[in-house]
């Protein structure tokens, strides 16, 4: 499903990825979910951006290991009542960390979903 939601990245934003990778962890690590700004167990966390966002790089950006998108399955699975629901929870989770690639932060992002 991961797959198929970067394949649907419109090719305007498609074209300039780069130097990222996509991945799928079963859960997030303690570290990740500190990263993702999760403090206390009742929340989780679907997706998470790790990197350097696009605007923020200059002509200095080179040799860097990619970024790293990661969606994570578990919590997807027990937040979808359905397979339909779940494909679309991971499309949204894609299209919401490729944001964060792109530089927009949690608000930016928000605005644009409403």
């Amino acid at each position: 499903m991961v797959q198929e939601a970067v394949r649907a990245i419109p090719k305007r934003f498609a074209s300039h990825l780069d130097n990222v990778a996509f991945m799928v962890a079963d859960e997030p690590s303690q570290e990740q979910l500190r990263a993702g700004g999760i403090l206390h167990g009742h929340m989780t966390l679907l997706g998470l951006y790790e990197g350097i966002p696009l605007p923020r790089r200059n002509n200095g950006y080179s040799g860097v290991l990619p970024d790293v998108i990661t969606v994570f399955k578990r919590p997807h699975e027990a937040m979808a009542p359905d397979i339909d629901s779940l494909r679309q929870e991971v499309h949204q989770t894609v299209w919401h960390e490729v944001a964060h690639y792109f530089g927009l932060n949690h608000g930016q992002i928000n605005a644009l979903e409403d």
